[in-house]
């Protein structure tokens, strides 16, 4: 043992002492949330994709009937809790869900042509009902997950 590798030898059958912790990295610090215009550039951002979330889903749901509607409210849930994710609070989850609401219900409205997006299938009510279900899980999950943050900013 003697000679010029025995402390080396020791450090690294000890698990490298300092060297592992410098290795290891800085310790892991809660997510920010963003601030000022970049959050109000985000909240726009998240409404536009709800509308167009909403708009893909109401001719996806109605193109595929059972496959199309899992997959309309799949990407309306992605939405909702990558938003609630990316703002780093509740209203992340709300602003999608507000404009995805806004966006069924003027496509469930009729024209004065007759024409509308929704036909009057199984698929036309399971969508916004399923969507609003949908939303309010995000948000209460969200709400969860902002509680158990810390010290981090929680709400709006």
């Amino acid at each position: 043992m003697s000679g010029k590798g025995g402390a080396d030898e020791r450090s690294r059958a000890s698990g490298g002492g300092a060297k592992a912790a410098a290795a290891a990295g800085p310790p892991q610090q809660p997510e920010s949330a963003p601030r000022g215009a970049l959050k109000a550039g985000l909240y726009v951002l998240l409404f536009v994709l709800g509308v167009l979330t909403a708009v893909a889903g109401a001719l996806v749901q109605g193109a595929w009937f059972p496959g199309g509607l899992l997959l309309g409210l799949a990407g309306a849930a992605a939405l909702f809790t990558g938003g609630a994710r990316a703002a780093v609070s509740v209203v992340g989850a709300l602003v999608p869900a507000a404009g995805w609401l806004l966006a069924v219900i003027g496509l469930s409205m009729t024209r004065a042509e007759g024409d509308f997006v929704f036909g009057g299938g199984l698929g036309a009510s399971l969508y916004p009902l399923g969507g609003v279900a949908v939303a309010v899980i995000c948000t209460t999950v969200a709400m969860g997950r902002s509680a158990t943050m810390g010290a981090a900013r929680r709400g709006m």
